[in-house]
């Protein structure tokens, strides 16, 4: 595939007939404005995103970018990997802000106390994403990540929003500190990334599943598995764009237009039909973000 093609934004599907949300995107990471994503997308039938706060700036965007589009929801937090970063310092500049020096316990706290008061606001409808990466965040990261997370579980519950999970080869984890802490309400499971035996587990708790492209790669079989598991009104759709674009545009710019795509592949797996799936995802998405 050429660089000009990978570049090429894939086109249009057919619209969906009944409206959805995408209810997991960073619009701040993708090419082109807001308006023109939020245009884009309801021009297929997705009229709602929730917009995810990745660390303090990103945060601040998000809330403001709520503020000024009816069609834009905000959740804020520190991601997983942010948090080690923050307190060890960030030497590869790796998160897009340049290299950073170590902050400490008390530039977590600083930065916990942004997001607390970000999450005050009405248009945030969430905290996250927040949670646990084994994967880019090795042991010494580890005791920072936790501590955000917890920190982030107390935030939602105070204020009674939606908590937003990044979990990534983290599952039992995760699942034993929302146990310990006691999860809020609400909790979604953002880019599902369990197998079925999981996904049972988050069903018995009440959790959201939030499917994003993944579930439509060859490879992804024990996603699959979990779809097919997830009780209906419990499972939500999302583009996490700029990644994991779907089957068949994988490696292509991802966008909040290309729900249907997602969605209808997994109405496929779920043997339901395109419109009683987006119904079920439109009413708990609705109900997960208090929207």
């Amino acid at each position: 595939m050429s660089s000009t093609t990978k570049d090429t934004p894939p086109p249009l599907p057919e619209p969906l007939r009944v409206a959805v949300a995408d209810s997991h995107t960073h619009l701040d990471m993708q090419d082109g404005t807001v308006e023109d994503a939020l245009a884009k997308a309801a021009s297929v039938g997705v009229t709602t995103v929730v917009q995810v706060g990745c660390d303090v700036n990103g945060s601040r965007w998000a809330a403001e970018t709520a503020a000024a589009y009816e069609a834009v929801h905000a959740t804020v937090a520190l991601h997983p990997n942010e948090a080690p970063r923050i307190v060890l310092g960030d030497p590869d500049g790796w998160s897009r802000q340049g290299a950073r020096e170590p902050g400490g316990d008390a530039a977590l706290d600083a930065a916990l106390a942004e997001i607390d008061a970000l999450a005050a606001l009405p248009h945030v409808r969430g905290v996250g994403e927040t949670g646990l990466d084994h994967f880019r965040t090795g042991p010494d990261g580890m005791a920072a990540q936790q501590r955000s997370f917890r920190a982030h579980i107390e935030i939602a519950k105070r204020h009674g929003k939606a908590l937003v999970i990044h979990d990534r080869e983290a599952h039992d984890d995760v699942l034993r500190i929302l146990r310990e802490e006691g999860a809020p309400e609400r909790v979604v499971f953002h880019c599902y990334s369990g197998d079925a035996e999981m996904a049972k587990i988050c069903a018995e708790a009440g959790y959201y599943m939030s499917f994003a492209g993944n579930v439509t790669f060859k490879n992804a079989q024990p996603l699959r598995d979990a779809l097919a598991v997830a009780p209906p009104e419990l499972v939500l759709v999302e583009t996490d764009a700029p990644f994991l674009t779907p089957a068949p545009y994988r490696g292509r710019p991802n966008a909040p237009y290309l729900i249907p795509v997602t969605l209808r592949a997994m109405a496929e797996v779920k043997g339901m039909t395109e419109e009683a799936l987006a119904t079920a995802v439109a009413a708990n998405t609705a109900r997960a973000f208090g929207c």
